[in-house]
Order: structure tokens, then sequence, then C-alpha cells
């Protein structure tokens, strides 16, 4: 009870001096028709109640119930808003802390926690690969047609690889014009097959309000457990792969290959 009143102060006191008021009206009524005498007659052996009398101290008793009733169940519905409410809250900050806002998708946080899964369930056995990749061109559109029409593009870009990649993947932004995607169960020539799709996602015309621009990207990929047993390892040899994909001047796909040990 203590709780329900510290967290609606101002209904509690509206009810608390509705209350009073009610008590003091009736202690005026009944100093000004006598009706403490009703309460001294009932006190007597021989004083019965009668049916008029019972039926008025039902109703009375009813609406008591009644307002009691409604109360209650105006506490229980400002409580459930209240929950839906913070739990709406928490899932907007769950989403922010996880996700970049500008295109909707996973951000750097969420992808290194999973790689780290990743890398762990490759010890039983399962093979994943992270493609990192670059726009290639980006700075030109910015300087060209300003950051609106950069950030749109990011987001056609973003729409772009998220029909490239499978549903089971995760596909996230780094920052600028980096984007990563994890994919899970696969081998070198799945691989090599969504990696295609991605440079023919990237490698035509994309239109932006109403302009029609080509970027293509730079693609690197480290197979895992293959090419790292770290998430450090893992997103540098992706890292190196996209380097060398870019040295190409043209949309390219890299996997990463170890160096040669000359004998």
């Amino acid at each position: 009870m203590a709780r329900s009143i510290a967290e609606n102060p101002r209904p509690s006191l509206q009810d608390g001096l509705l209350l009073v008021s009610i008590m003091l009206a009736g202690a005026l009524l009944a100093i000004q028709y006598d009706l403490f005498w009703f309460y001294a007659e009932l006190s007597e052996p021989q004083r019965k109640v009668s049916l008029a009398e019972l039926m008025a101290l039902t109703v009375l008793l009813g609406l008591c119930i009644f307002a009691f009733a409604i109360r209650r169940l105006r506490e229980v519905r400002h409580d459930l808003v209240r929950q839906v409410i913070a739990r709406s809250q928490i899932r907007q900050l769950s989403k922010m802390a996880s996700h970049d806002p500008l295109t909707g998708l996973a951000n750097r946080r969420e992808l290194e926690s999973a790689l780290a899964s990743a890398i762990a369930s490759s010890a039983s056995g399962r093979r994943h690969a992270l493609f990192l990749i670059d726009l290639n061109g980006f700075k030109r559109i910015n300087d060209t047609y300003g950051h609106a029409m950069g950030d749109r593009m990011l987001q056609a870009v973003a729409g772009r690889l998220q029909a490239a990649a499978r549903p089971s993947d995760l596909l996230a932004r780094l920052g600028g014009d980096e984007f990563a995607l994890l994919c899970y169960d696969l081998d070198r020539g799945t691989a090599h097959t969504i990696g295609q799709r991605i440079m023919e996602a990237l490698d035509s015309q994309i239109g932006v309000s109403g302009t029609s621009l080509r970027i293509g990207a730079s693609i690197g990929v480290a197979l895992i457990p293959q090419n790292g047993s770290t998430a450090d390892e893992i997103v540098h040899h992706a890292d190196l792969a996209m380097y060398r994909a870019k040295s190409e001047d043209r949309t390219a796909l890299v996997f990463f290959e170890p160096p040669t040990v000359d004998s």
C-alpha cells in the first residue's frame, strides 16, 4: 500500500481528500439529523433492522466495494502501462547499444560478440567466414553530392548487402563506409559464392534520390578456424585480404592466404 501511494502521490492525495470530505459530510449529516440515534436503536436487544434499512446498508456496502474495486483496477492498469513502457525503453536502449543508427545493421560491438561465439563453436567442427567490405570511391560521392547523399548511399548499400547475404548471417556496419558479414556453417566454395553475390550487388548502378551512381567494393575474406584462432587474428587476416583486393583498383574479392615459407 505504501509503495502504491509513493508511486502515485497525486491520485492518492486526491483519494485521501475525497475520503476526508465524505467523512466530514457524513459527520455533519449525522449531527444535523441525529443519525446517531439509529446506532443507539440498533444496540437495543429488541431492535431489528427493517427490510428498507437492510437494503440501504447493502447498497451502501456494494458502492464501497465497487469504489475500491475500481480504484484497484485503475492501479493495476497503470502498473501494466508502466511495465510496457519500461520494457519498450529497455528494448530501445538494447538496440541502440548493438545496432548502427543510420543503417539499422549490427554495429562493431555486436559483431565482436558474434565473432567470439563463432570461433568458440568451431571447436566442434563448424566452419565460418568473415567478410570485410570497404566501398570504393565513397569519399568522391560525399565530396560531390554532400554527406546527406552519402548517408542515403550507405543505406542503399546496406539493403543490397542484406539481399546478397543469407538470413542466418550477421551483417554489420563497422563505421564510415566499411561493412562486415559473418557467415555461419559454410565451406570455402559457399563463401566464394556469397562473395560473388556481394560483388554483383555492389558493382552495378545504385539509384539514390533520383541519381544513379556506381560504387564498387573491396572484399577480404578470412575463414574460421583455418585463418586464425582468435577474433583479432581473424579480423587482421580479413583486413589484409581486403587491402589486397583494394590494390586491384576495381571491385574484387580476395581470400586470405598465409604467406608461404621458402625452403
